[in-house]
């Protein structure tokens, strides 16, 4: 059972970062370099991480910087940009390219919370299901009379006291967020 415990930590801290993962990607009105995680551009016919062709960096709170490593990459990088449909208009000085984040309207604020919360939601779920998972197992191995009734319970307790923690962190990152996004 100590193994089935450990199983359903990992699976729920796997949905954690998924989450947390997830937020970090929307746009919430503040330059961070999280934007451009995803990005890939193609550089010399292979599709590259951005970050592994070029600096990214935050100057101030509504614009990032990106200085790529060989001069002649700017233009991919730009389309890659353009493409990512990242709502940023990337400018190109021929030496580094600016991205500038504007500023979020209080309905945009608005609508980006309800999503948030939505993601908070799922991951709930999520979470929720691997403790239904981690039951059922706890549920089988007494059937298989590997368990008594009394261990059963104590199990069960003690998944609901993990899965309990794992639903407070969701609460955590979801009030952080909100208050990010509602900041002016």
């Amino acid at each position: 059972m100590e193994e089935q415990k450990q199983k359903a930590i990992k699976k729920m801290e796997d949905n954690i970062e998924s989450f947390s993962s997830r937020l970090r990607k929307m746009r919430t009105g503040r330059a961070q370099t999280s934007l451009l995680e995803s990005i890939k551009v193609l550089y010399y016919g292979v599709l590259t991480p951005l970050s592994q062709i070029a600096t990214i960096s935050v100057p101030s709170p509504r614009s990032l910087v990106i200085t790529a490593f060989d001069i002649k990459s700017l233009k991919d990088i730009e389309q890659a940009l353009v493409k990512a449909n990242l709502g940023l208009t990337p400018q190109n000085d021929g030496k580094l390219i600016r991205l500038t984040v504007p500023e979020l309207t209080e309905e945009r604020r608005k609508d980006l919370v309800k999503e948030i919360k939505k993601e908070a939601e799922k991951c709930r779920v999520d979470l929720r299901n691997n403790r239904r998972i981690s039951n059922d197992e706890v549920k089988k191995s007494v059937k298989d009379k590997i368990l008594s009734e009394d261990d059963h319970k104590r199990w069960n307790e003690e998944i609901q006291k993990i899965t309990d923690k794992f639903m407070a962190q969701v609460e955590t990152i979801l009030e952080v967020k909100e208050k990010e996004i509602m900041e002016i």
